[in-house]
Parts: structure tokens; sequence; C-alpha cells
């Protein structure tokens, strides 16, 4: 039989593509052949994202080995300067092919002043109805977000297991942690101000005297969990608040003082978001890498090596949706990706709400 190369690198694909898609059909397995062999034309795929590199990696290095002829290019930054970077690219006719982003409500943004493309993938039928918006905006991940402490210097009876516990702890032991907690600091970090603005939606009651409690302490603002983490692991800071766990989890895995605390009373879940860009160069790169990604071999890579805890919740295992489902159950409360995001980010809204922050919580 005269088989062209052409031919043979098409028939390699589909079955590479059908073999880690699981995929049942002939028809889905031949499109997904004619996508893998269209991104195998352009050669290439720009991603700007926020995941430390060490963790996207695992992703990278497997999407390499399935589709070798597909140069990656990562680039890892601030959520901050990841919006403001794609705006500035695009407006010169030049940016990533893909943004991924734990900031999900300058995502949404992105995606609701139009710099998406809608990619309808089979995948999707896997994850939770609020993960994907318009076919354009994706999530990814299922990241608790909770208390990080140094189990060398906080007593257990000091650790607390829920936000009015955290509250309470600070009030009754100012002095002993004044200056020693720290969190986001909302001016420079875009997911700690989208955090902090969930955090008054969902503890409408108590975000008030939770303010004012680490002002009382004097709390330490950063604009990097890797800063907050270190200085957890140094005992400068004894407690950090509202950080993700997904990072605190691959610290701790290095640094026995690390511990980790979701909230009992409720434990926000945030999603990195992914969406393909509008004018992405290398488009086809772009939807084969965001299938993998969200197929149960990258969601499994997710939970198992990335440590970023996968969102279908057909994968098993304590870093999954699943896992934390059975851990908390109702006290997840995951942040829905949709306009919903958009309210703090008004201008006004944004403003009044920093000047409220920084009154109330900055160190005099």
């Amino acid at each position: 039989m005269n088989i062209t190369r052409r031919t043979f690198q098409r028939t390699l694909l589909a079955g590479l593509v059908a073999g880690a898609f699981g995929l049942a059909t002939p028809a889905f397995a031949q499109s997904t052949a004619d996508l893998a062999a269209a991104a195998q034309q352009e050669g290439k795929l720009v991603i700007y994202g926020v995941t430390d590199n060490e963790q996207a990696n695992h992703l990278i290095r497997e999407f390499r080995v399935m589709y070798p002829a597909i140069n990656v290019e990562y680039s890892n930054m601030s959520t901050t300067e990841l919006y403001n970077r794609f705006i500035s690219e695009t407006a010169a006719g030049s940016s990533a092919d893909v943004t991924w982003s734990s900031a999900m409500d300058l995502q949404v943004k992105l995606v609701n002043d139009g710099y998406a493309q809608p990619h309808k993938s089979a995948e999707t039928a896997k994850l939770p109805e609020w993960a994907n918006w318009k076919n354009e905006a994706f999530g990814t991940t299922y990241e608790p977000i909770g208390f990080v402490y140094n189990k060398r210097l906080v007593p257990a009876g000091d650790v607390p297991q829920s936000h009015a516990d955290f509250v309470k702890l600070l009030n009754s032991q100012t002095e002993k942690y004044k200056g020693k907690v720290n969190t986001y600091d909302p001016e420079k970090s875009g997911v700690g101000f989208m955090l902090v603005t969930q955090d008054k939606q969902a503890n409408a009651a108590g975000f008030a005297e939770l303010q004012k409690a680490l002002g009382a302490v004097q709390a330490k603002v950063q604009a990097s969990t890797g800063t907050m983490m270190e200085r957890i692991a140094s005992g400068e800071n004894l407690i950090g608040y509202n950080l993700n766990a997904a990072y605190a989890l691959t610290r701790a895995k290095k640094d026995p003082s690390i511990g980790i605390i979701l909230p009992k009373d409720y434990t926000l879940v945030i999603s990195r978001v992914m969406f393909i860009a509008k004018n992405a160069k290398n488009p086809n790169a772009a939807k084969l890498w965001l299938d993998f990604v969200l197929s149960k071999k990258g969601q499994e890579i997710i939970a198992s090596k990335a440590d970023l805890y996968a969102i279908r919740p057909d994968v098993e295992g304590d870093t999954t949706a699943s896992g934390l489902k059975k851990q908390l159950g109702d006290a997840l409360r995951p942040v829905p990706i949709g306009t919903g995001l958009l309210t703090y980010l008004d201008q006004a809204k944004r403003l009044e709400f920093l000047k409220q922050w920084n009154s109330a919580v900055k160190a005099k």
C-alpha cells in the first residue's frame, strides 16, 4: 500500500488524539485530527500565564510529547501584568494566542470586551456549568483559598478553622500577631482584589469586622504569593490570609513548616480562566492546547503533578474538585465565570472599595 508522508502523519495524529482524549466516534476523531494537523502546520503556540513555570511545564512537556511539531512559548507574569501587556500588545497587532490567569474578573473583562474567540470543545461537557462562559472563557482548575501558617511558630490552639475564628484570634491576641499577618495587596494584585471583593459578597455580615481585625494587627500586604509564602516559612510572618492552597501545597511538600487550613464556614474556590485570543496567530494550536488542558489526561496532570486541583468531576484524588467535595461539602464556594465578576471592576466601585479597604486595613 502506498501511503504518503502526510497521510501517515495524519493517521498517527488521529491515533494519538483518540488515545489521549478517549474519543469514541471516528467522526470526532477525524475532526480532531484535522485540528491537530492544522496546528502542526502552524508549528507554534504562545501562552501568557500566571502559573509558575515549574507547574505549567508539567502540562507543556506532555503536550509537546503528543505534538512535537508545535513549539510552545510560555511567559509567566503577574495577573495585572498579563492583563496590561495583553491589551497593549493586541493594540499593536501582536500578542499571545492564549491567556491563562487566576484573576478571573480580569479575564472575564477581556472576553466581555471582545478580545476572545469562541471554541466549541467536546471536553466542556465534563465541566461544571459555571466554568464555561459563552464557549469563550473556560475554567481549568478548582483551587481552594484558605489560611496558610507556620506550623513551628503558631500553636495548634491558635490555628483558625473559620473566618470567624480568624477574626477572633486577631482581636484576642492583637499584640502577638501585630505585623505577623500577611495577605494580598488588592491595589497591586489582580487576584488579590478579586478575592477580597468575593469575600465581601460571601461574608457580608462579617467583612467589616475582618477588615478591622486585619488593620488592628497591621497586616502586611504583598503583591505576590511567593513573597507571602517566603515570609511565612521564615517566620517573619505567622499567618497568611486568602492564600491559594494550590501554591501552599506545593511549598508544603518541600517545607514541613507550612500548614494549610481550608475554612469550614466557607472556602472560596477560584479557577484559572483560559481563553483564545480573537486575533491569535496560531488559533488551531490554541484550540488543541485548550482541549488538552480540559481533557481527562490534562486534568490528571493538573491534579497529580502540577498541584493545581482538577476541575473535572471524573478525576479523583485529594487535589481535585471531587476530593474537596468529600472534604468540605457545601462549604465550597466556587466563583462563577460570568458578568457577575465585573461588578467591582467598575471604576467608581473599585475606587470606593479600595478607599474603604485602605482606610481599615493598611497600617497607619
